[in-house]
């Protein structure tokens, strides 16, 4: 028999049995206690492969082109850091950098961490204390409110320059869906069991 206890009234239960695709409600509350996805870790693994790579893209080939007086400028994320430090507006690069790119690389590092082993069936230390901090980094990500900011700043400047996206922005599009996917189709609980299966 499994015991589960529900994240909002503290309740504690005994596991239902929760079919494919189903989800188990607090008795007491009504709060979600977990959702079943069986193959959780195959698809959320593939998801996370495809996440690192399309977040490497968008890392490295240019994001945004500015042609102006028929000279052409390219600028990556990093250089869009370096531009506002630059400017002195340490607080937003800091910001930028933060929400762009540092949490969402640990987020994608820390699942592969996990997700890679669980499923080649091996074991790495410390992944407990990996998948833990997954969910400690996800509200930091922040790729959708900052590739809004990115076009409505493209809208704002097309009247003084023609801004041709970049490879690396089609690669941030994609990304979030992914990313977002991924978060939505993960099963912790089965993570966490597998985890503990290969202890």
């Amino acid at each position: 028999m499994r015991i589960v206890g529900c994240h909002e009234c503290d309740a504690v239960m005994e596991e239902p049995f929760v079919p494919d695709g189903g989800a188990a409600y607090c008795i007491r509350c009504g709060a979600l206690l977990f959702r079943r996805h069986s193959r959780t870790v195959e698809v959320c693994f593939a998801l996370v492969v495809a996440a690192a790579i399309l977040y490497t893209v968008a890392n490295v080939y240019p994001f945004l082109a500015f042609q102006m007086q028929g000279q052409q400028t390219h600028t990556t994320l990093l250089e869009g850091v370096d531009a506002l430090m630059d400017q002195g507006e340490n607080a937003v690069a800091a910001l930028v950098f933060l929400t762009a790119i540092a949490s969402p690389a640990c987020e994608i590092g820390l699942l592969l961490y996990v997700l890679g082993p669980v499923f080649f069936g091996f074991r790495l230390p410390g992944m407990a204390v990996a998948f833990r901090f997954v969910e400690q980094f996800r509200p930091w990500s922040m790729l959708e409110v900052f590739l809004i900011g990115i076009l409505v700043a493209g809208v704002k400047l097309a009247d003084l320059a023609d801004i041709v996206p970049g490879t690396a922005l089609y690669a941030f599009g994609l990304l979030i869906p992914i990313l977002a996917a991924a978060s939505n189709f993960l099963d912790a609980e089965i993570v966490w069991r597998r985890i503990a299966e290969e202890a």
